[in-house]
């Protein structure tokens, strides 16, 4: 049985096999199956492309009766619609001349039997009661009726006989879709679907959509369905890319069928056939069309869509998103298309081409092409790195298809439809990451704009940091795209955000994830987009600017969790450089800086500070502004030495400048004992800190932040002093305070929580210092990310307490993923890569792992010496 009949269409056909010829009426049915199934398998050999389907039908009528027990009027007629059909396709054979085969043999046997209607009856009477596949026989029927009225059978016997005119051109006529490529492969999931969709609820009319990007083979997978479905009585393809092409097509569909000359025609003549028709509509990509105003008003019938347009799922009670080939897949058809054999050399160089053609079918094609007329496999990628654009504009002239557009042509066409907004919007994403592009980029960025204007002071780090307010051609640009979207009062109109991507989405040159609220670019297209500028700098700028004013106005603690879902973008505006254009280095210096790529923000922010030394002096507010974060992002670094001359100078001219009193002296001060501790220099640090605290409850009170800021720091200090009941003391009051004002997932409560832990471990308080990193470690993960800093800091303190504890193999396993990690983020000679490695090695050697820890010592020593 054809792998191509309906579900559930074939019964078992073990009885046919071995069951022999009877004289009697009555045994038609198990030589007539055997006859049916070699003529369908022997179909191929045969002229004309409608035999093997219609004896794929007539063997699935036949397994189907093979299943029924009762003699049914339905029944008969199914069979002797069968039987007619049988005749004409022999008739049709027989006048080209061409082997009976097996057809005869049917006919000699069915006939009798049909007129000897006790014959048939007696031949069935055992079988079971047909049952709840009544609907299904009665489907069956309906298509060998369609095939003897509907599908020109008549006109086949009358008139294709007596004429010179081939079978398959008539069947063309109907039916006027092209075979899918001889190169097709895979898309196995996605025409599964559309065979399960097509074949349930029988009489009932089918919607089905194929959405994705142009290129991505929405067209070759339509046809390859038509061409693997023998059910369909009339097949109709019309071109959907305009209106004057449907309207077009429908008026060919009427004049062919005799039913009129105007499109209207054609959709009556659909709804009045009862039948299992099929339409389908082919690159229905401009969204200004309604489509449903070209659907048959009837109840019956199947439709098929393909489409950039996603919205159209509106119209369709089944739908499939087209994305990237499956690798396997997409080598074969590279291979295939390249004229290549399928060596495990050139398989493994096809996979290299296939990835950073990102697995689209319509570019490797393209590829195959061009390998096949140069030869030039092994220096294809070298070649598409530095020919991109010109590679993927480039049509061959030997094609295995109908497909008249390039990769990057099929993109222009759906370009040039878009509104200047949504296409300025477009090249403005090109330059950043492909993948997780917000709204709240633009939002937060023309709300930076709106308080610019408005002469509203912005905050980060808790710096007014104004002096050097970026301008230039490229700001104002920005300024003046982002302002597109404000509506009459200066608010953010989400709105007409929606729009402009709606616009970009219905030709699939964006795609909505709606669970992160983020809008992806193919990769191919992300590149193809940036092609299309001949001012490319300029938007390249407008797009830094937006970035950073979107992360200006961004509060401190936000900027520090929206740090890990920015990092992509920036790393994409900056592309390794460390001078912005317009300046906003502080901001994205902010991004490393929370991102845990320190020295990154050490480049931009040294560039920034010799910048505002220059232009604005060494006593400017925003330039000793600057060295403080410079300093913090030092210590970060483990340059603790580095940091404390920064923030000597920045405390000596604060206090001429501002004052004893004053909160940037004081926070200053602040960071500095941080400092001294950092050091070793428990003492000093102790001084600065009681000031500090001191002057904060005085001017600020009991509760205010930075005041409870000031009552951590001393108590870790106390802590380094060996006095961890005064750590305690503090510690307690501010956790307390830090979860009411704050919550739990503050990552200011999370530090002060960690800190506790860490004052109970000292004190022998083991369970309650697990208890606390167990619930610091697993915030901070889900927070921050697992390979952040302090994710780190808080697994290297757990795994401590869990040693304290006598659980090695728990503390073992921490230490191991955190020196793995900060190996790989800080190199082997950082301070916090070192502690951790001796900690290991000390855990090693408890557990008796000799080898292990001998290893580690050994690196370590080299470690340390060529820092020495």
């Amino acid at each position: 049985m054809s792998a191509n009949a309906p579900p559930n269409a074939g019964g078992s056909s073990a009885a046919a096999k071995t069951k022999a010829p009877s004289k009697s009426n009555s045994d038609w049915l198990g030589p007539s199956l055997l006859a049916a199934k070699a003529i369908a398998a022997g179909g191929e050999m045969l002229p004309f492309p409608y035999v093997k389907g219609v004896f794929e039908i007539a063997v699935t009528v036949l397994e189907t009766v093979e299943k029924v027990k009762k003699n049914r009027e339905d029944l008969k007629e199914l069979c002797e619609d069968t039987v007619e059909i049988i005749k004409i396709v022999q008739g049709q054979i027989s006048a080209h001349e061409i082997p009976p085969l097996c057809l005869q043999d049917i006919l000699n046997v069915i006939e009798p039997s049909q007129k000897d209607r006790h014959g048939l009856r007696s031949g069935v009477q055992e079988i079971v009661k047909l049952g709840s596949n009544a609907k299904q026989i009665a489907g069956y029927q309906k298509r060998i009726q369609t095939l003897r009225s509907n599908f020109m059978v008549h006109k086949l016997t009358t008139t294709v006989m007596g004429s010179n005119v081939a079978v398959s051109q008539v069947i063309q006529s109907i039916n006027n879709c092209p075979p899918p490529s001889r190169l097709f492969r895979g898309r196995s999931i996605i025409l599964r679907k559309m065979h399960r969709y097509f074949n349930k609820d029988l009489g009932k009319q089918h919607i089905f959509l194929l959405h994705g990007l142009g290129g991505i083979g929405k067209t070759q997978i339509a046809l390859k369905f038509i061409q693997e479905s023998s059910w369909f009585s009339d097949i109709f393809m019309v071109d959907a890319s305009t209106a004057d092409t449907i309207d077009t097509d429908l008026k060919s569909i009427a004049v062919t069928k005799n039913a009129g000359d105007v499109p209207q025609d054609a959709l009556r003549w659909l709804s009045s056939q009862h039948d299992d028709w099929l339409i389908f509509f082919d690159n229905a990509d401009d969204p200004k069309i309604n489509l449903n105003s070209y659907f048959p008003r009837c109840s019956h019938g199947n439709i098929l869509i393909t489409s950039r347009n996603p919205g159209l799922r509106v119209h369709a009670s089944s739908h499939s998103l087209v994305s990237d080939m499956e690798e396997t897949d997409a080598i074969d058809l590279l291979l295939a298309s390249a004229v290549q054999k399928m060596t495990p050399k050139n398989k493994e160089k096809a996979a290299e081409i296939v990835k950073a053609l990102w697995y689209l079918p319509l570019a490797i094609i393209q590829a195959g092409a061009f390998i096949a007329k140069s030869g030039a496999l092994n220096t294809y990628l070298a070649l598409y790195t530095q020919n991109r654009a010109r590679l993927l504009s480039e049509k061959s002239s030997q094609s295995h298809d109908d497909y008249a557009w390039t990769v990057y042509t099929t993109w222009e066409i759906s370009f040039k439809q878009l509104s200047p907004l949504a296409a300025k919007l477009l090249q403005l994403c090109s330059f950043l990451h492909h993948q997780g592009i917000s709204e709240k980029v633009f939002s937060g960025a023309a709300k930076y704009r709106v308080e610019v204007s408005h002469g509203i002071l912005h905050k980060i780090f808790r710096s007014k940091k104004r002096t050097l307010h970026p301008s230039g051609k490229e700001l104002q640009q920005s300024l003046e795209f982002l302002s597109q979207f404000l509506g009459p009062t200066d608010k953010w109109d989400s709105f007409h955000f929606m729009d402009v991507t709606n616009e970009l989405r219905a030709y699939s040159l964006i795609s909505f994830d709606v669970e992160s609220g983020t809008f992806s670019i193919h990769p191919l297209v992300h590149s193809w987009s940036q092609s299309t500028l001949t001012d490319q700098r300029d938007y390249h700028s407008s797009m830094m600017a937006i970035m950073g004013m979107s992360i200006a106005i961004m509060t401190h603690d936000y900027l520090q969790l929206a740090s890990l879902w920015l990092l992509p973008h920036v790393d994409a505006l900056l592309q390794g450089r460390n001078q912005t254009r317009p300046n906003f280095n502080y901001q994205y210096g902010a991004v490393y800086y929370y991102s845990g790529r320190q020295q990154r923000a050490v480049d931009l922010h040294t560039v920034l500070l010799m910048k505002e030394r220059k232009i604005l002096g060494e006593d400017h507010l925003d330039t000793l502004s600057t060295a403080v974060h410079l300093a913090v992002t030092y210590k970060e670094l483990g340059q603790f030495k580095e940091a404390k001359k920064l923030e000597v100078m920045v405390l000596k001219k604060q206090r001429t400048i501002l004052g004893e009193d004053h909160p940037n002296t004081l926070q200053i001060m602040g960071n500095l004992a941080n400092t001294y501790k950092d050091l070793g220099r428990f003492k000093e640090a102790q001084q600065l800190e009681v000031v500090v605290l001191e002057k904060r409850r005085k001017i600020l009170g009991e509760d205010h932040p930075e005041t409870l800021r000031a009552m951590g720091n001393l108590a870790s200090t106390y802590h380094a002093l060996g006095q961890p009941k005064e750590a305690e003391e503090l510690e307690v009051v501010v956790l307390e305070k830090r979860r009411k004002v704050l919550g739990s997932d503050h990552p200011d409560t999370l530090w002060t929580m960690g800190n506790l832990a860490t004052t109970y471990s000292k004190l022998g308080k083991l369970k309650e210092a697990e208890d606390l990193e167990v619930v610091v470690l697993e915030k901070r993960s889900k927070i921050l990310g697992e390979d952040h800093p302090e994710t780190l800091k808080t697994m290297g303190n757990l795994a401590v307490t869990y040693k304290k504890l006598g659980q090695l193999k728990k503390a073992e396993e921490l230490e191991i993923v955190v020196l793995h990690k900060r190996r790989k983020m800080l190199g082997d000679g950082h301070p916090s890569t070192l502690r951790t490695m001796k900690r290991l090695q000390e855990t090693y050697q408890r557990l008796g792992k000799l080898q292990e820890s001998e290893s580690l010592r050994i690196l370590i020593g080299k470690i340390e010496d060529k820092e020495d």
